[in-house]
């Protein structure tokens, strides 16, 4: 009897599992539990001071991500696989009532890099050291949630889908023998896990390496041929970009897709 009920309990879980597959999308995002963090700002009132960055998307307003950005910790960045990734955040009122907004919550993007301060302790000033989550928001993002005279507020966070308007683009940068391509405007999971490339006289697919932020590189002569691209993000998705970049293409261009993960 106790073999036919694990047998039942297997089946329904796998009905279960099945279904919610079905409801949501295989390996599409789901909000992750909530996490304890603090939130500092930084950038000024226009969050000018955001531009560039250490996932490489240079000027976030001409990119689409306006001022809901922050810098992540070590603990967060992943060497920056994390860029692109959304987190949706709330001002801890249980721990600091005083500073924080209530009833308000704020989504942002991962776009940049906090370093650690090796010269100071993690709970006066090293906000970003290791093994500490920590966000350093841009200033207007920042006081959705906080009131600006706190300066350090705690946090709780989860990660969330990003969600996108348009397809994603694909900046290239580099020269002959190394394509350094940009990878902006990405839905769902955000951060990409592994991309592949394929040129217009290459009949296979070529791995491409992360180089840096959200930019992945291939060594491969593909200057000028029409360029195809497959990316997988860190939910598991995957879609392929078939001549996305046109045949006579010239480094520093953008090219955007018409396609979206969900």
């Amino acid at each position: 009897m106790a073999g036919v009920a694990r047998m039942l309990a297997a089946v329904v879980c796998a009905i279960m599992a099945a279904a919610a597959m079905a409801a949501g999308g295989v390996g599409a995002l789901e909000p992750s539990g909530w996490v304890r963090a603090h939130a500092t700002f930084y950038g000024g009132a226009d969050a000018s001071g955001t531009m560039g960055g250490a996932c490489g998307y240079g000027n976030l307003y001409a990119q689409g991500y306006g001022t809901r950005t922050a810098a992540l910790s070590t603990a967060l960045f992943n060497d920056g696989l994390a860029c692109g990734q959304c987190y949706k955040l709330v001002c801890d009122r249980k721990t600091d009532r005083t500073w924080c907004k209530p009833g308000v919550s704020v989504t942002i993007t991962a776009t940049n890099f906090c370093p650690p301060n090796w010269d100071l302790p993690s709970d006066s000033g090293g906000w970003c050291n290791p093994p500490r989550p920590h966000f350093d928001m841009a200033q207007p993002a920042w006081e959705k949630i906080g009131i600006y005279r706190g300066g350090i507020i705690p946090v709780i966070y989860q990660r969330v889908p990003c969600m996108k308007k348009g397809g994603v683009r694909f900046t290239i940068n580099g020269h002959d023998y190394f394509q350094l391509v940009l990878l902006t405007n990405v839905g769902a999971a955000g951060s990409i896990k592994a991309m592949d490339v394929k040129g217009s006289k290459s009949p296979d697919w070529m791995a491409m390496a992360h180089n840096w932020g959200a930019q992945w590189h291939s060594l491969a002569y593909l200057t000028g041929q029409g360029l195809s691209f497959r990316v997988t993000i860190t939910d598991g998705q995957t879609l392929v970009f078939p001549n996305v970049v046109r045949p006579g293409w010239r480094f520093g261009q953008t090219f955007a897709s018409n396609l979206q993960f969900k």
